[in-house]
């Protein structure tokens, strides 16, 4: 499989056994292109789709359908491309830009994580103002924003009214999990633990989807639930 190297920054899974690789950061050409900065791999690991996902990617997840969600840290936002500058986008394995928030609450200034629960994505991002969290349905391309209770969160995993948060501690083998509840449309924290991991968390080293949060540390993938 040849497209890993140093610049390599996001691994995604994607519908039918597919993957994605991306280096988060693009440049625009003299004559107005921009550089693809991810490539959608076949099952076999040959490479399908050269593309471009906006620049200064924090995050990068897949939904069911192959829809690819992605949150921009502020070279994005405030930068030349167009699709970074709402901070969160949506896009085909085309390249394609297909969603881009219309009413988030204030302008993101960077991303720290991102789950899907069935159809839906959710968003942890953080702006002058205070961290939140964001569901959007791709199908309507409606969007929900709450004020998320844990600002400094690497990880996040949703079923229904439940959530997990995490918080990992820098260059120490474990995690602080925030157990939080939606009560009168508040995300309110109602339980806190601390798991020791193999080894140490790395930033973006988790993956949430349906109620289930797998977490690396050191090199060994753990699964929680909520």
């Amino acid at each position: 499989m040849t497209g890993i190297n140093e610049s390599t920054r996001h691994l995604v899974l994607l519908s039918w056994s597919r993957f994605l690789l991306t280096s988060g950061r693009t440049r625009q050409s003299k004559d107005g292109a921009w550089e693809n900065n991810a490539v959608v791999y076949s099952p076999g690991g040959y490479p399908m789709n050269h593309i471009c996902l906006g620049d200064d990617i924090d995050y990068v997840i897949a939904d069911r359908d192959g829809g690819i969600w992605t949150a921009h840290g502020d070279e994005g936002i405030y930068g030349r491309h167009p699709a970074s500058r709402a901070g969160l986008a949506r896009w085909n394995t085309d390249g394609n830009h297909t969603w881009t928030p219309q009413h988030l609450p204030v302008l993101p200034l960077g991303g720290n994580a991102a789950a899907t629960e069935g159809t839906l994505a959710w968003h942890a991002w953080y702006s002058p103002e205070g961290a939140f969290l964001t569901r959007v349905d791709p199908a309507t391309g409606e969007e929900s924003s709450w004020i998320n209770p844990v600002r400094d969160t690497d990880g996040i995993t949703v079923r229904g009214n439940r959530m997990i948060l995490t918080h990992r501690f820098h260059n120490r083998p474990g995690v602080e999990l925030n157990h939080a509840e939606l009560i009168d449309d508040t995300w309110v924290i109602t339980a806190q633990e601390r798991l020791s991991l193999p080894g140490p968390m790395g930033m973006r080293c988790t993956q949430g989807r349906d109620g289930a949060l797998w977490l690396r540390g050191g090199d060994t993938w753990v699964r929680i639930s909520t």
